[in-house]
């Protein structure tokens, strides 16, 4: 999001691009709960299964 508020003083994107990107990181975050659950338990299966992921070279976007 820094880098978007820069690009934005920098004249590189406009406002509502900016609004898309933080609707982007929005859902990011919002798919990210999803996967990760509430408790602990679904904590360390995320991490387990996004390191597992990162090796294998198919870490997800």
């Amino acid at each position: 999001m820094r880098d978007g508020f820069a690009q934005v003083d920098a004249g590189d994107i406009d406002e509502f691009e900016l609004d898309d990107l933080t609707h982007h990181y929005k859902r990011s975050a919002t798919e990210l709960w999803k996967f990760c659950g509430s408790s602990g338990g679904r904590w360390q299966q995320a991490a387990s299964t996004l390191s597992y992921l990162r090796e294998q070279s198919d870490e997800p976007e």
